[in-house]
């Protein structure tokens, strides 16, 4: 039997309107709304639609240590099409991190490497 984890921990995804957001603080074991100077900070649409559609695709992924270095690519083909991430190297098969920047987490996704592409590292032309 397969134990489907929470891929962010701590982390409910909602999107409301900002005159709701005192009703959601009151809801128990909610203990604050993700933001910068007590102003929400929404993530993209199209950073939650991108992971929500891949995911509904049943691609295998889970929980991993936020990355900020390494080499970065994009996904070129499948239902994670587009996203960009970093690309590791696990017992011989090839996986893509991929961040939420704004909360510092991130999941691991299996990929073929034939459907990703190097992206040009920063400072470079």
């Amino acid at each position: 039997m397969q134990l489907n984890l929470p891929l962010f921990p701590g982390y409910i995804f909602v999107r409301i309107a900002p005159v709701d957001r005192l009703r959601v603080l009151q809801i128990p074991s909610v203990v604050r709304l993700v933001g910068f100077n007590g102003h929400p900070s929404p993530l993209s649409d199209e950073e939650i639609e991108g992971l929500k559609n891949g995911l509904a695709c049943d691609v295998k992924a889970e929980p991993h240590p936020f990355l900020t270095a390494g080499r970065r690519v994009r996904i070129r083909a499948g239902p994670l099409e587009g996203r960009e991430g970093i690309l590791i190297r696990r017992k011989g098969s090839f996986r893509v991190v991929l961040s939420i920047q704004l909360i510092q987490r991130s999941i691991v996704v299996d990929v073929d490497v034939a459907d990703v592409q190097p992206l040009a590292r920063e400072g470079n032309s």
